[in-house]
């Protein structure tokens, strides 16, 4: 994917997870996140709000990236180092990418995968993957556009679905 050229105003950064700012607008827009019907419409409780720092900085593949539009925070992309054992190269997933509601349809949400993108090429990663919910549209279109596509490994087996296992 070509990057999109920088939008004037918004700025991207690689959060610091020992800056308390960075660990703010984290809460905040994780928090956000969950609220929205696309999340899980519910606020994170105060354990989840409590222990979701020092979760990201104790798991050792954690890289977030911020948004900001004059150093207020409106997106997130918070991702996840894994392996891909077919290209014995590391992979890069993108966990949760939100911006807040007043602030989409702004070309956030691509300046955020660009970042994403970059810092996977400059590691040597062999793909970005995401997940997305079927009725969000607004996403898939940002992600197509992106050059994301529903995984697919082999043509005859179709294409991938993804699972899950509450604990």
């Amino acid at each position: 994917m070509d990057s999109p050229a920088p939008i004037p105003g918004i700025e991207i950064v690689e959060a610091d997870l020992t800056f308390a700012q960075h660990q703010t607008a984290i809460l905040e827009l994780v928090n956000a996140y969950a609220m929205d019907p696309m999340g899980n419409g519910k606020p994170l409780s105060a354990e989840v709000r409590t222990a979701l720092i020092p979760g990201l900085q104790n798991h050792p593949t954690t890289i977030v990236f911020l948004a900001y539009i004059e150093a207020q925070p409106v997106g997130i992309a918070v991702c996840f180092r894994g392996f891909s054992t077919f290209s014995a190269r590391p992979l890069i997933n993108i966990h949760d990418l939100a911006i807040l509601p007043e602030h989409r349809g702004q070309r956030i949400g691509p300046q955020l995968l660009a970042a994403v993108e970059k810092k996977a090429r400059d590691t040597g990663c062999c793909k970005l993957t995401l997940e997305v919910q079927a009725n969000n549209a607004r996403a898939q279109a940002v992600y197509k556009a992106a050059g994301f596509a529903q995984a697919e490994y082999h043509e005859s087996a179709g294409g991938a679905l993804f699972f899950s296992k509450r604990l």
